[in-house]
């Protein structure tokens, strides 16, 4: 198999240097040794490691470009993708890695630390309390989330974290495109306005992968996001 940083450039244009490549290699190796005594994650191999976490994460700067002076919010992290990837690709990004589960924030520190990461806040919480939080409310650039929620319910977590002119994408697969289209009242509801549904292929593998990115273009209103929960329960629908 070629290296991660033969099928960044390859398959997704992306320059990484032999620092980063090393970094990105040994986080996918730690993820696997810790996932042998609790449950990290599903997916088991160094190959299926390197295409659909560090690779299917390195896939968001297709859309957002360098994001280096960004701040970035990563909502529902997991054992910190896309968060950690962008941050190794980008080190002079500030990034906030939300996750309501203890054991994978733990293993995100875990890793920052080993890496040597600055600039890093991880806050065990859900994305509905920090978006009524007046340090998180549209404080950032960019909103990121991978396989949280069905779109509708993801604007109402990710949009109310954007600063007006900022971005959310949401890595999604094959039901994107109608995904995205029904989103549309949520996200209008929310400030949001959808920009792009890019499709994203990567090496080795046969399930689709979509980017959907949504520009904030007007401030969301101050009773979303609703209290934990109910987002997910009533979707913003018209």
């Amino acid at each position: 198999m070629e290296s991660l940083s033969q099928m960044a450039e390859q398959w997704l244009g992306l320059h990484l240097s032999a620092e980063q490549e090393a970094a990105l290699e040994w986080y996918g190796a730690e993820l696997l040794r810790w996932n042998e005594r609790m449950n990290l994650t599903a997916i088991r191999t160094p190959e299926d490691v390197r295409v659909k976490h560090l690779l299917d994460s390195l896939s968001v700067l297709t859309v957002t470009g360098c994001l280096n002076g960004k701040r970035v919010v990563d909502v529902g992290t997991g054992a910190g993708f896309p968060g950690l990837v962008l941050k190794i690709a980008c080190p002079q990004m500030r990034l906030t890695l939300v996750e309501a589960v203890g054991k994978k924030l733990n293993f995100c520190e875990h890793v920052a630390a080993e890496l040597g990461l600055d600039g890093v806040e991880f806050l065990h919480a859900r994305a509905e309390e920090i978006g009524r939080q007046d340090e998180h409310r549209e404080a950032y650039d960019v909103a990121v989330a991978r396989a949280v929620a069905r779109l509708p319910v993801l604007a109402e977590y990710l949009l109310p974290l954007v600063r007006l002119g900022g971005i959310m994408v949401a890595q999604k697969g094959e039901t994107a495109p109608q995904e995205a289209q029904a989103a549309r009242y949520a996200v209008g509801v929310l400030g949001g306005s959808l920009e792009k549904v890019q499709k994203v292929e990567l090496p080795h593998i046969t399930e689709v992968r979509y980017l959907v990115l949504v520009r904030k273009v007007a401030p969301t209103p101050a009773r979303y996001p609703r209290r934990a929960g109910i987002p997910s329960k009533r979707p913003l629908a018209p």
